[in-house]
């Protein structure tokens, strides 16, 4: 008897794991490339996890850090009107230090080159930011623009002297005064170059904001105060002490406590849906995994017949081929780490446009532990549904060359792994999320898909023998029955080539969806008239003729003007707001009640609007009846007929609620919360909004400009300007994303090669043969690139199948829209999957073409 069959009949523990995994290692001697090669699926799966699990651990640790730098101070204090005299001798008694600001929308307008835009208009007074980097080229501007004593100087966002070619030393115009640009703004504290683009600023000193004029009556104003305290101040306690007077004086606080949470919150978010995208490369990789495994299994059975006959059990046998693929999978996901410890030093330069702070970045020994025993873990539980055949292996194997009646069937214990691999990926999307909701309807999701994909390969099989053309050419007829033939690649092929597609489609038609949003609500819509595309607000009532006259003399059409009136909501059925807060059963959220109400007034509904309860009247038990919003008069938990009381600058209007409306946000339209009928507002402060449509921006500057120039105060939105900013910040978002779904696009590839590799063993002895009966090698060539054509060909097309239902789904259901997609971008998918699909094929196939007929022979 040998050492091995003394070990293998020993019943010491200690002396079967060394039989097992000597074993295990002298049978890898032969496969180790074809094993290295099914485990390289996994290596960037890993990578990926472990690289975004890296960068989110160093983010948080650098928003930990930079929390102060984030907020600029200590403490900020926030009003969406005018403090009084009283609120405001309260907030000076704050704080060792204070700065306050005064920030509001309006037109600015650059005399050089004419350029007119809608912007952030920022006033500020003191030394503020306190903490962090104020970054301004020239760094000597803002000493420049803190004294007081110096000409009108402003900095201005570096995005907006882009867009406009404008440069330090020229002038800005602001209202009705002009500024030196004495700076160019890089980055303010807890902005991002994102936030920038979206909402450019100018900030101005607060000495010169009344020359301005451009606060007028109803303008929308947000007062922001800011407070440094001597080192050890409690903070939170002095709010928590402070907050009933300023709760009640409509004011609210932001803290460097605060500003941390929602900060790691936001991005807490983003990392965990990146992991799921990382997490779609690791699935993809281990069906790869499971294929390979399938094929790894065949090849074994004779080895695993002849361990049977020297006396190894069946679980023994399966611990061998367990083992062997437990240690690849180990190597696999301790290099998939150590590959994603180096990604993680490229994340904050993908991500950099939407970062608020600079992150550093080290090694994370949680999230590469994490990632090594997640490798592990995936490899053992997909690699266990094929090797759990090898137990029904019969020792007879050696002497029948058939074995299918062994490794066919069902076995009970491959469906316990089925449910043990669905328990891990919704485990692990919860883990990620910590939203059952979310993971169920990932892993649901992820099982549809597998299932539609593998659904329809089974289809394309059935579909070929069933329906095999047996008057086609020889080639033809061979490459078809490729697709069916024993050990053939078709259903792996299919899944995996196929979610690659799903996964790049898809990221294009979201794109352009959100797009289309945007363009859809900007005209007219289906079947509809062209819509405005540009907004003028805070219209002041002596300014309505004059505002009007000027867009008629400018060739524009005067499509909407309404009247807005503001005001507070101060009482809802005889109780005031103090007694409703204190009342929880309510659940009226604190917004709504401390919110500045902005309605007009009419006696009709508009195109956006439909009347969904209640009936059009001007007055209800004497009272004028006002209609609400459908989902805002829910989150009120108003019904028909509550008595509500509005205080329109400081005089009180009871009014009651008449009926509600359906509102299509989505529509460029005056849409309101609240509507009051006509005959009660008429007399009250208020200013209009108008809505017109411009042709082009060449029309559209020459309005802005001559617009700024009368009437300064009146602002402007240019919907063709969004359209160019939202498309410009989705390219970033849109890079972000197609960078991290390279993982599962490379791993995709990385699957079809490990597969078609592993298989080729097989297809040598098939073509040789094939050769031997008179083929040439043309007619083989021909044989494989038809073969994966086909191959290519379906998975890229089902995948795209896949994702325009998919998109259709949120075009329908989420954005409410027609959906048409351009085919052209879907046909350039399938033409490059195909044509990568079919080179893989043939490299990986070419030693097929070089063997010699006789090789084989001789091997039999």
């Amino acid at each position: 008897m040998t050492t091995n069959d003394a070990k293998l009949n020993a019943p010491n523990p200690f002396h079967l794991m060394s039989f097992i995994l000597n074993m295990a290692w002298r049978d890898s001697r032969r496969s180790r490339q074809r094993l290295l090669l099914f485990i390289s699926a996994i290596v960037l799966g890993i990578a990926a996890l472990v690289a975004i699990n890296s960068f989110g651990d160093n983010l948080a640790r650098s928003i930990d850090e930079q929390a102060q730098e984030l907020l600029g101070a200590d403490l900020t204090v926030t009003a969406n009107q005018r403090p009084t005299q009283k609120t405001l001798n309260l907030l000076q008694g704050i704080g060792n230090e204070r700065s306050s600001e005064t920030a509001f929308a309006s037109m600015v307008l650059f005399p050089r080159s004419g350029g007119v835009r809608l912007a952030q208009v920022k006033a500020l007074e003191g030394r503020f930011p306190y903490y962090g980097t104020w970054e301004v080229e020239p760094a000597a501007a803002v000493a420049q623009f803190r004294q007081t004593n110096t000409p009108r100087v402003a900095l201005v966002d570096d995005a907006l002297l882009v867009q406009f070619g404008a440069n330090v030393g020229d002038s800005v115009r602001v209202g009705e005064v002009s500024f030196l640009v004495a700076g160019r703004v890089l980055k303010t504290p807890g902005a991002t170059a994102a936030t920038a683009a979206v909402a450019p600023t100018v900030f101005v000193p607060a000495t010169y904001l009344n020359q301005t004029n451009l606060l007028q009556k109803g303008s929308r104003v947000n007062y922001k105060f800011y407070y440094k305290f001597a080192k050890g101040t409690d903070v939170p306690a002095l709010i928590k002490r402070l907050e009933p007077t300023l709760d009640k004086a409509g004011l609210t606080t932001d803290t460097v406590a605060e500003r941390k949470r929602q900060t790691g919150r936001a991005f807490t978010d983003l990392n965990r849906f990146l992991n799921l995208v990382a997490f779609i490369a690791l699935l993809l990789g281990c069906v790869g995994v499971a294929s390979a495994v399938q094929l790894y299994v065949r090849e074994k059975i004779t080895s695993v017949a002849i361990l049977r006959t020297l006396g190894a059990s069946g679980w023994q046998s399966f611990l061998i081929f367990l083992t062997q693929t437990a240690l690849m999978g180990l190597f696999g996901a301790v290099l998939g780490a150590a590959v994603g410890s180096v990604v993680q030093w490229l994340l904050p330069v993908v991500f950099g446009s939407f970062l608020p702070v600079a992150v550093t970045t080290t090694l994370s020994w949680s999230s590469i532990l994490q990632g090594v025993a997640t490798g592990l873990l995936i490899a053992l539980l997909f690699a266990a549904l094929p090797l759990l055949l090898i137990r029904n292996v019969s020792p007879l194997r050696t002497l029948r060359s058939s074995y299918d009646a062994d490794i066919s069937g069902r076995d009970p214990l491959q469906a316990v792994v089925v449910v043990l691999i669905g328990v891990f990926v919704t485990g692990f999307a919860w883990w990620q999320t910590h939203d059952w909701k979310l993971a169920l309807g990932f892993a649901g999701g992820i099982a549809l898909s597998f299932g539609i994909l593998a659904g329809m390969g089974q289809l394309l099989m059935a579909a070929v023998r069933r329906f095999f053309p047996t008057g086609w050419s020889f080639v033809w007829r061979q490459s078809l029955a490729n697709l069916y033939r024993p050990q053939n690649q078709t259903l792996i092929l299919l899944i995996s080539i196929g979610l690659g597609a799903f996964l790049i489609t898809t990221l294009y038609l979201t794109q352009t969806l959100l797009l289309g949003r945007v363009q859809f609500s900007a005209s007219g819509g289906e079947g509809g008239a062209p819509r405005p595309n540009m907004v003028l607000f805070d219209i002041q009532r002596e300014q309505t003729a004059g505002v009007r006259q000027l867009v008629q003399q400018s060739g524009l059409p005067v499509v909407q003007q309404v009247p807005i009136v503001t005001m507070r909501l101060e009482s809802i059925n005889g109780r005031g707001l103090a007694q409703i807060r204190k009342d929880t059963a309510l659940h009226i959220p604190e917004w709504a009640l401390n919110r500045e109400y902005r309605v007009t007034y009419r006696d009709s509904l508009i195109e956006s609007e439909k009347l969904s309860s209640g009936k059009p009247q001007a007055l209800a038990n004497g009272m004028p009846a006002v209609t609400f919003e459908d989902d805002f008069m829910k989150r009120l938990h108003l019904k028909l007929g509550d008595k509500l009381v509005f205080n329109v600058q400081g005089a009180p209007v009871e009014t009651v609620v008449g009926g509600t409306r359906t509102v299509d946000w989505n529509r460029v339209q005056t849409n309101f919360l609240v509507v009051f009928p006509n005959g009660v507002l008429e007399q009250a402060p208020q200013f209009s909004v108008l809505m017109t449509r411009v042709p082009d921006t060449q029309t559209s500057a020459r309005f802005q400009r001559a617009l700024v120039s009368q009437f300064p105060n009146v602002s402007a939105i240019d919907l063709g300007l969004i359209l160019k900013t939202l498309d410009d910040i989705l390219d970033k978002i849109s890079f972000v994303i197609q960078f991290m779904a390279l993982f599962s696009i490379v791993t995709g590839l990385v699957v079809l090669g490990s597969s078609v590799v592993i298989s080729k063993y097989q297809r040598m002895q098939e073509s040789v043969l094939l050769r031997t009966l008179g083929a040439n090698r043309q007619q083989i060539l021909y044989i494989t690139l038809i073969e994966y054509g086909l191959l290519g060909g379906l998975a890229s097309l089902s995948g795209i199948a896949l994702s325009v239902l998919g998109t259709w789904g949120l075009a329908r259901y989420v954005f409410e829209m027609p959906y048409a997609p351009s085919g052209w971008p879907m046909l350039i998918v399938v033409v490059v999957v195909t044509t990568l699909t079919m080179l893989i094929g043939l490299l990986n196939s070419r030693d097929v073409l070089t063997r010699p007929p006789l090789e084989v022979l001789r091997a039999e």
